[in-house]
């Protein structure tokens, strides 16, 4: 049954129902509906087919179990519905991994209580400024919010209340005439030789698998899911050269997901060291020791990643980030991310005179130029340390000239 009740001047209740509860009692559905539109309200016959339509499309919605009654609706509450009926279906994993941190970290505490439609563009502005005040971080580093997390944080919301427009809960969307917040790109300095070494020397008080993991990501610049994606059989041993072919994400579920890696040139052959692979051949020693004392409880599956659980199961992505960042702080080491690895990696490579393009290949640029531009002021350094070189062959060549004169 589905009827229409009229509540006012120029409102009405649509009302279906949708069968019963647990005890027998008739459930229904309620929506309510204001016509601001004079022309309809004029004509009797064009406003009964008007709200006809709208109780129909109400109708369906309810049967279909979709429809999200607004009355009373929390942001918070409308969060799980977009999360259910539009963020799992529509944003990439990693995307929503990243909404969700933010949402659950600074959003949903600071919006979660407030009903869907109270919340203002004041708020939204407030709330934004608020996030570029100082100590406005959480956790590890304290201090001040990157400016890419702001903007992140204004993302989502936009995105949320989008959604709300789109499903009619609200007529406008408060973020829609906010400014997205300006990106400053923080230059990220990677480790020195003198550093590296640093490093180097504290790693040997760590598990073997974390020791290997930052060495192999020092030396060969591969992406974190890239080395969490590697497994032993794309280790040549007789070459000292590794196959990256993969990358492997965890999802919120916990489910790991392999894929091809980040671009098309990301699909490369690096070599090793031969320390490192050295080091290699012992790491792999000791997961067979590993894999063995496991036996049946193993869940690795058809996969052998060179990182991972005792169990084989993959490590989530952010795994070796948190690890990292509680090491340097441990070993009184400056803060750089686990990214960085990769850029020092680059730099060190760099500095000791190594072409661009083995570099661009190693690290798995799509071309020499993203090379140059990521690193072009380390690349224009070496070029002057290369230049100054040639100071000693002129010097001595005015000596002599000199020298003849006289």
């Amino acid at each position: 049954m589905a009827s229409i009740e009229k509540r006012g001047a120029n409102s009405w209740r649509l009302v279906v129902e949708a069968g019963y509860d647990a005890k027998g009692k008739r459930l229904k559905k309620y929506k309510a509906i204001k016509v601001e539109d004079p022309g309809l309200l004029k004509s009797a016959k064009r406003l009964k087919e008007y709200l006809q339509d709208e109780l129909t499309r109400f109708k369906i919605e309810v049967e279909a179990g979709e429809y999200i009654a607004p009355e009373k609706m929390t942001f918070e509450a409308f969060v799980r519905e977009w999360e259910n009926k539009y963020a799992v279906k529509h944003l990439a994993e990693k995307t929503f991994y990243t909404y969700q941190s933010n949402l659950k970290n600074r959003i949903l505490p600071t919006f979660g209580h407030l009903r869907l439609d109270q919340i203002k563009p004041l708020h939204i502005v407030s709330f934004l400024d608020a996030l570029s005040k100082e100590g406005a971080r959480l956790g590890y580093r304290k201090g001040n919010l990157a400016s890419g997390t702001i903007e992140i944080n204004h993302r989502v919301l936009k995105n949320i209340f989008s959604r709300a427009v789109e499903w009619k809960l609200i007529k406008q969307n408060p973020v829609a005439s906010i400014k997205k917040p300006v990106v400053q790109h923080k230059e990220n300095v990677p480790y020195d030789e003198n550093e590296v070494e640093e490093l180097l020397i504290a790693l040997r008080k760590e598990p073997i698998h974390w020791r290997i993991v930052v060495t192999l990501a020092l030396t060969t610049g591969l992406r974190r899911g890239e080395l969490l994606g590697l497994e032993w059989h794309h280790i040549n041993w007789d070459t000292g050269v590794i196959s990256v072919l993969q990358s492997v994400s965890m999802s919120p579920a916990g489910i790991p997901h392999v894929k091809q890696p980040k671009t098309k040139n990301s699909i490369r052959k690096v070599a090793l060291p031969r320390s490192m692979l050295e080091e290699l051949k012992e790491y792999y020693t000791h997961k067979v020791e590993e894999r063995n004392k496991i036996g049946d409880r193993w869940q690795g599956g058809d996969y052998s990643f060179v990182f991972c659980h005792p169990d084989g199961k993959a490590f989530h992505q952010e795994r070796p980030y948190l690890w990292f960042r509680d090491f340097i702080k441990k070993n009184n080491l400056r803060y750089i991310r686990f990214h960085d690895l990769r850029h020092t990696s680059a730099t060190l490579l760099i500095n000791q005179g190594v072409h661009a393009k083995i570099i661009s290949e190693r690290l798995g640029h799509g071309n020499i130029g993203t090379t140059m531009n990521i690193y072009g002021h380390a690349l224009r350094t070496a070029d002057q340390s290369a230049a100054d070189k040639f100071d000693k062959f002129l010097i001595n060549k005015q000596r002599n000239e000199l020298g003849s004169k006289c």
